[in-house]
């Protein structure tokens, strides 16, 4: 195979936070979106994020967590609800290392 044959411009994936604890809070499931695919500086900025820093993580998420458009959620000074921020993180992590969205063919 070729190896451009591999490549894409990234697309929008629905993330959905249904965890039982989180729509009891909130009423219903929260959703969020995020690319697909990810540049290699975004995959170094996650591997070199010490274990217990979550500003750095957090840092980074902000620019990962999108609207169905494709803008970023949270403008400068906002923040999320502690519980939702640990569930957006889990996710993000979670999707990062998930490359069967990005080859597997549907």
């Amino acid at each position: 195979m070729n190896l451009q044959e591999l490549s894409a411009k990234p697309k929008l994936i629905k993330i959905t936070i249904d965890d039982e604890s989180i729509v009891e809070k909130y009423g219903e499931a929260v959703e969020f979106w995020m690319h697909d695919r990810h540049s290699m500086d975004t995959f170094m900025q996650m591997a070199n994020v010490k274990e217990n820093n979550l500003a750095s993580i957090a840092s980074l998420v902000r620019d990962i967590v999108l609207n169905e458009k494709g803008d970023k959620i949270l403008a400068d000074g906002e923040t999320l609800p502690s519980d939702i921020l640990m569930k957006v993180i889990t996710k993000v992590v979670d999707s990062l290392g998930n490359s069967n969205s990005q080859t597997t063919k549907k």
